[in-house]
């Protein structure tokens, strides 16, 4: 069980990969992402990002154990979790301002892929960088301090996306 349980913490095998794995692992997230958008749930997308980070929370505490290490770099559950949180604003104003859930496509469409790049290298900068409180919170014990930071760096590429379609449209 502790197997498989790690083989999910590094993000279905992706975390193995030597040279920039939390990038890999962010890339299936894109596709828990996706799936969640196809839910066409407001409730649904945001009640499996919660239990997404939930899960990462657990898988990762895991990992850490497993593996007798600290947050290594292989265990990337937690960038794959906190995906569909660095979008969550945008699906936010986007169902606010039109009622509905914008499906997958939209994010890859002509025009717009270039902003999902956007908010997906925002998200790698601020998990990378980790300004305050982001290197901070990775002092918490387990799952919790490997996940944490990621969730936090999420809220940072929120606040960007807020700001940059300006928080009026948040309004319905």
């Amino acid at each position: 069980m502790n197997g498989l349980l790690l083989w999910i913490a590094q993000g279905f095998g992706t975390g193995r990969i030597a040279l920039a794995p939390g990038t890999f692992g962010s890339m299936v997230g894109l596709l828990w992402f996706a799936l969640l958008l196809l839910t066409k749930n407001l409730w649904l997308f945001l009640g499996g990002t919660a239990a997404g980070v939930a899960l990462s929370v657990w898988v990762c505490h895991v990992g850490e154990k497993v593996l007798g290490k600290k947050d290594p770099g292989s265990i990337v559950f937690d960038e794959l979790a906190a995906i569909p949180l660095c979008y969550a604003a945008w699906v936010i104003i986007v169902f606010c301002r039109t009622g509905s859930m914008p499906a997958p496509e939209l994010f890859i469409s002509k025009g717009i892929w270039p902003l999902t790049l956007a908010v997906f290298v925002a998200f790698r900068f601020f998990d990378v960088l980790k300004p305050w409180p982001v290197r901070q919170s990775q002092s918490f014990h387990g799952g919790l301090g490997v996940t944490l930071d990621d969730v936090l760096a999420a809220l940072y590429v929120n606040v960007l996306v807020v700001f940059s379609y300006g928080g009026s449209m948040l309004l319905p």
